[in-house]
């Protein structure tokens, strides 16, 4: 539904704006905005709302010293559906907008957008962490929705920051998708981007790790580890 959100809104916003870039934009990142916090809110009592690959290594790497946070099994499994997932949230687009699905020739690499999603990405894991850690896991929600939505902006790559959603966009060749050429560079960049943000938040927050298992939003089977619950 992430996917659908963003290439969905992508198509619509090509449509409707076919000669002004810049209101596409706005379009396009004011309905990620607002579909990601939704969806983080509908998902996130059942699996933790994991919608990315990197949140998910972030949270493995972050508490399995403490035995808190996602199992490798576990990462294996999210990483799977979320890339199922993105796929199917691509297909699911383009039917809707009467597309049809094909691969992206949209090239996306240049020197400032790599840059750029090492940036996103870098922050987007210190900010669930820091929410996380400061428990705050209830404003989750907003705050990345929030994120995300202004990173379109202040990100020349319009901020992916995400491998499962990038290999989505490769199939929809439209105003939101990526080329294959370029999604690889980007998943490449969000992987630094995991290894930053990762620095980043033991810097800001050297016990980040005993709260994994809220990440990135509490849910039932997340406490599993913690004997006070």
């Amino acid at each position: 539904m992430l996917v659908v959100v963003v290439v969905g809104s992508g198509i619509a916003a090509q449509r409707l704006s076919p000669d002004d870039t810049g209101l596409q934009l706005l379009e396009n990142s004011t309905a990620t905005a607002f579909g990601l916090t939704a969806l983080i809110l509908l998902f996130g009592p059942v699996s933790g709302a994991h919608f990315n690959p990197v949140v998910s290594v972030a949270d493995w790497v972050l508490g399995r010293r403490t035995g808190h946070g996602l199992t490798l099994p576990e990462v294996g499994a999210y990483t799977a559906a979320q890339v199922v997932g993105g796929l199917a949230g691509a297909v699911l687009a383009n039917v809707m907008f009467e597309v049809g699905t094909s691969v992206s020739t949209k090239g996306r690499v240049t020197t400032g957008s790599l840059v750029a999603e090492v940036v996103a990405t870098t922050f987007l894991v210190a900010l669930i962490f820091a929410l996380a850690r400061s428990g705050r896991g209830a404003v989750a929600a907003p705050a990345v929705g929030a994120y995300i939505g202004a990173a379109y902006w202040f990100t020349s790559s319009t901020s992916f920051a995400n491998p499962a959603v990038t290999v989505g966009r490769i199939f929809s060749d439209t105003f939101a998708g990526i080329a294959p050429g370029s999604a690889a560079a980007f998943i490449a960049m969000q992987a630094f981007g995991l290894a930053a943000g990762l620095g980043v938040t033991l810097v800001l927050h050297p016990d980040a790790s005993t709260r994994a298992d809220d990440v990135v939003v509490p849910h039932p089977s997340a406490s599993r580890n913690d004997p006070s619950t």
